[in-house]
């Protein structure tokens, strides 16, 4: 028989090409994908619907309101106003109270409003130009359509149910101060639903949907006959807007107990 010899460096070439055929064959190594995280669609802001106009955000970050950029007569004004939709509009358990004591601010402070109502048709006069009643009528109306957004009315209703019961304390002197300390509040109740709304918007990017606009609030002056404020001239009398689409069939400002006068002076010819 003849015996084969091999060498100790034919061994060591052949171990070396079994383990590198050992090492080409190993399994794969397996790579990790993170899946891509999943959209979840989120609700917009209660009240609202995707593809609600909301007004555009300012440089500053804070939204165009009616009650922004005001004299001290347009802020007392327009502090009444605001409480005057309350009383209109904020119905429940204690509607009888919110009722009362917006009355009993025109009681109290009679002759802030009618200074500062006074003023304020001063200041649309001194405009210029002959139609300046119908610019204060305009600018009132958009006043009170404001205040009666539907999209905001629990925490508008929360928000002016306070200021009414810290207003019976405030002396006729501080009510200046007061309005203007308060009306911020009153008018962050839509200012923070347009900040949600943004917020929502930007985030949710959600698909276009075009959905029907509610129908819009709209004020309408009523003319009050000429007896009822020649009957009562030291009681202010407030002109009322009769502000469409709130639980009023009846036509009367306030529900429950006798009717009352709700609202203030009408601007000076």
């Amino acid at each position: 028989m003849r015996s084969i010899r091999i060498s100790a460096s034919a061994l060591l070439l052949a171990g070396v090409a079994v383990m590198s055929g050992c090492a080409s064959h190993r399994l794969p190594s397996v790579a990790t994908v993170t899946p891509p995280p999943v959209a979840i669609a989120t609700a917009p802001p209660a009240g609202s619907y995707p593809g609600m106009p909301i007004p555009a955000r300012l440089a500053d970050g804070s939204y165009a309101t009616p009650n922004r950029a005001l004299s001290a007569a347009a802020t007392v004004w327009h502090f009444r106003a605001g409480l005057n939709v309350a009383a209109l509009a904020c119905r429940g358990p204690g509607d009888a109270l919110v009722a009362a004591r917006y009355n009993a601010i025109l009681t109290r402070q009679s002759s802030v409003l009618r200074d500062s109502e006074a003023r304020l048709a001063d200041e649309y006069r001194g405009s210029g130009g002959t139609a300046w009643r119908a610019r204060y009528d305009h600018a009132m109306t958009v006043l009170y359509n404001f205040f009666s957004q539907g999209f905001a009315h629990d925490t508008f209703c929360a928000s002016a149910t306070q200021i009414l019961a810290e207003s019976e304390t405030i002396a006729p002197a501080a009510f200046p101060a007061f309005a203007a300390a308060r009306l911020p509040v009153l008018d962050g109740a839509f200012t923070d639903f347009y900040a949600r709304y943004d917020r929502w918007r930007a985030g949710a990017a959600p698909a276009a949907i075009t959905a029907p606009a509610p129908p819009p609030i709209v004020a309408q002056r009523r003319a009050a006959p000429r007896a009822t404020l020649a009957s009562t001239p030291a009681t202010p009398w407030i002109q009322l807007d009769q502000v469409a689409l709130l639980p009023d069939p009846e036509r009367r400002e306030v529900h429950g107990g006798a009717p009352r006068t709700l609202a203030a002076t009408r601007p000076r010819r």
